[in-house]
């Protein structure tokens, strides 16, 4: 791929005629065109390989962290419970009020 910066032909531009100008807009339209196609070509391309990259990377990482620590082997017995759930936090940090009294006054 080259870089190229054109200037217009001004003498060119100055002297021709309406049909010439439009012939010479399309083809700058399609030129643009052109290079907008490349550019989404070339953009996709380096998504992939930073895709790749980040991949290797990460495949890297994982072979460096020390091995996790299995999960005790079932010994058929149910797992010793804590006395907390999740479901305990999901409104832990509400205030717990007394119900509203809907009845009339």
């Amino acid at each position: 791929m080259h870089c190229q910066k054109t200037q217009p032909p001004w003498e060119f531009l100055l002297s021709a005629s309406r049909t010439s100008l439009q012939s010479y807009e399309l083809s700058r339209l399609s030129h643009a065109a052109n290079l907008r196609k490349e550019i989404g070509a070339l953009l996709d391309q380096w998504l992939e390989e930073n895709a790749c990259a980040m991949l290797a990377r990460w495949l890297m990482e994982q072979r460096e962290r020390p091995s996790q620590v299995l999960e005790p082997v079932s010994t058929g017995e149910p797992p010793v419970k804590s006395g907390h759930a999740v479901s305990d936090n999901f409104f832990a940090d509400r205030a717990v009020s007394a119900p509203a009294n809907r009845g009339q006054s």
